[in-house]
């Protein structure tokens, strides 16, 4: 199919697709806690609008993120291989091939997954992309507003980095 001048493909082998350029968009010192955490943009390759999909793979010591809530979008989470951690305010939950958790917008549980594990973690996470969104960190100074479709990193206090 051709969208514009990009050829979308009709189907791909998901492991073979091409990994972000940058592996996070946080302002440092956050960008650099991603480092182990390789994220490939499956709906973007299908020029998908109104949700993301990305296929996750996390080192050993690795997170996903940090840990975070959205006011707007809603995200799911499945998991392919591994144990990952997942921590939300509840506390922490083993996780393993075949198991999924989703958060819903504005319930304001922060969440991520930390691979605590010698064995790589791999698992899909989906999103959707609503506008106006903002994501807030409890454990970090950090917080993030959707704005014509690129999130803007601020201090808590509103000051820039």
């Amino acid at each position: 199919m051709n969208q514009g001048m990009k050829t979308i493909p009709v189907a791909i082998t998901a492991l073979d697709a091409e990994p972000r350029k940058k592996p996070s968009i946080y302002p440092e010192p956050y960008a650099s806690k991603m480092k182990g955490r390789e994220k490939k943009p499956l709906g973007d390759i299908f020029g998908l609008k109104n949700f993301g999909v990305n296929l996750t793979r996390l080192s050993p010591g690795s997170i996903s993120a940090l840990r975070h809530a959205h006011s707007r979008q809603d995200e799911f989470i499945y998991i392919l291989e591994g144990n990952p951690t997942l921590v939300t305010d509840e506390g922490e939950t083993l996780l393993a091939a075949g198991m999924c958790a989703g958060f819903s917008a504005g319930s304001g549980n922060g969440h991520q997954l930390i691979n605590k594990t010698a064995s790589e973690v791999l698992y899909l996470e989906m999103g959707d992309r609503t506008a106006d969104d903002t994501a807030t960190y409890p454990d970090d100074d950090l917080r993030a507003c959707m704005q014509d479709g690129t999130w803007l990193f601020t201090r808590k206090d509103g000051s820039s980095f």
